[in-house]
């Protein structure tokens, strides 16, 4: 722990937020603040794919083996709808104050522009596998600059981050929920739970994508009604709860002692956890998809950095400060179930402990496949395949069993680095991703429905042959 604390110190307050936004900011002006002029095109994109996708099912009685879009992004929502919108927010808030709150709305309204960059270069140097294409950094990495020693590097830091790391976090969080609602201890939640998710990760990304699309938008929205509610209920005081948000993370009065740093070194480390925007993550499944642009995929995933952090995490926020109970001293899903207790009763918490199962359980699912395809970057054997199958099942042992303290310091780490490989490699090839932005654009003009070949950007045909 010790040695964890020291890394993260030296590399979340001196350069990595620094860089983050720095990269976000950057893609913002490049393309013109894509993040917001294109909403309604965002919307469209993912409402026309699910109809596409339904009636290519209907076409082949239900064996169509390709992803939609709106499985892609069901897929991205699972790993990034779970432990971070109501564990991390929590202990955000715990520690950072309010005014953590206001900094993960500014890494998701900034870090969309890099979630964008990075999800259009994983359909742009996307292969065909088997049964679906593959892609992601590592992809774009090997492909794009010609490093493979770098792809191999990123391919690694994602299987250990998310496979490992992650699901200790998700694990540990389920562990803590239902010890305290039911008293289940959580070593048989772990082994519950190790069990469920070898059962599911086996099947593949037509599983996890058919899975993860039934349940999340289930779950989500009744999480989000359940908001609403509570919202409603203390509706006059929302005002005074968005001014303390933002006061609070410019509270320079408490600088000195940490306060407006300590709320914007929490707000973007748990904001980044959950919405995973320029991590490097979502590509991976991004580049799964089956579309005629890359941009269009590359919009659908801007749209899910808003669901995560400007929906989800914005309920559990409100719902934490309208108690009043921020800082009491409980942290984590802890902070999270009491705050609802309190606003709804005893069944407030019990529904906190069911939901962090199904959030957290197909957040497993979903960091899984993040994994799984980048250990097919770096070797088709089979038997090493399985053997990280199992290693990801013991990690979720391990984390159910483990300290809370020590999981999330584990996940800061190996988040950190991973993201630090990715931000660089999209700022060399991010001018790709402009281009095809610009393509999109023109053809949209026309009145065309946008695609795209190959041969539009001449320079990199002879690494983007899958769309030819």
């Amino acid at each position: 722990m010790t040695v964890i604390n020291a890394i993260n110190e030296i590399m979340w307050t001196y350069f990595l937020i620094a860089i983050l936004l720095g990269t976000a900011l950057y893609f913002s002006i490049r393309t013109r603040w894509a993040q917001f002029r294109f909403m309604k095109e965002m919307v469209k994109l993912l409402i026309h794919s699910g109809k596409s996708n339904n009636d290519a099912r209907d076409a082949d009685n239900g064996k169509n083996k390709t992803v939609s879009s709106f499985q892609a992004f069901a897929v991205s929502i699972a790993s990034r709808v779970g432990t971070g919108n109501l564990a991390g927010v929590a202990t955000a808030i715990a520690i950072g104050g309010p005014g953590a709150v206001f900094w993960m709305w500014v890494i998701a309204l900034l870090g969309s522009a890099n979630a964008f960059i990075e999800s259009t270069l994983a359909q742009l140097y996307k292969v065909k596998g088997k049964d679906s294409f593959m892609g992601g950094p590592a992809y774009y990495i090997k492909y794009g600059i010609g490093k493979n020693w770098y792809a191999i590097l990123f391919a690694v830091l994602i299987s250990v981050t998310f496979g490992l790391a992650y699901n200790s976090v998700q694990s540990n969080t389920i562990a803590a929920a239902t010890f305290a609602e039911f008293g289940i201890p959580t070593t048989t939640t772990g082994i519950v739970l190790t069990i469920l998710s070898l059962v599911i990760i086996c099947g593949g990304i037509q599983r996890i994508s058919r899975f993860s699309e039934i349940i999340v938008p289930i779950m989500a929205i009744l999480y989000i009604l359940l908001a609403l509610f509570i919202i409603g209920i203390n509706i006059t005081k929302l005002p005074d709860v968005i001014v303390l948000i933002v006061s609070d993370a410019f509270d320079f009065s408490s600088a000195i002692g940490g306060g407006m740093g300590m709320a914007m070194l929490m707000g973007i480390k748990r904001g980044l956890f959950s919405n995973e925007a320029g991590e490097g993550s979502a590509p991976n499944v991004a580049a799964t998809a089956s579309v005629s642009h890359p941009v269009k995929q590359g919009l659908i995933q801007t749209l899910a950095v808003y669901t995560d952090t400007l929906i989800v995490c914005s309920c559990t926020a409100f719902i934490i400060i309208f108690s009043g109970i921020y800082n009491n001293g409980s942290t984590g899903i802890e902070l999270t179930q009491n705050a609802l207790q309190q606003e709804v009763g005893s069944i407030g918490s019990l529904f906190v402990a069911v939901a962090i199962f199904l959030f957290a359980f197909t957040s497993i699912v979903g960091n899984y496949y993040y994994g799984e395809t980048n250990i097919q970057f770096i070797t088709q054997r089979k038997w090493v395949l399985n053997v990280y199958r199992l290693a990801v099942g013991a990690m979720v042992m391990i984390g159910a069993v483990s300290q809370l303290d020590f999981v999330w310091a584990l996940a800061d780490i190996t988040m950190g680095l991973m993201t630090l490989c990715n931000l660089i490699a999209i700022m060399i090839l991010g001018k790709y991703a402009i281009k095809l932005l610009n393509d999109y654009q023109s053809q949209k003009l026309r009145g065309y429905d946008p695609t795209y070949h190959s041969s539009t950007i001449p320079e990199i045909a002879d690494k983007t042959k899958c769309w030819d």
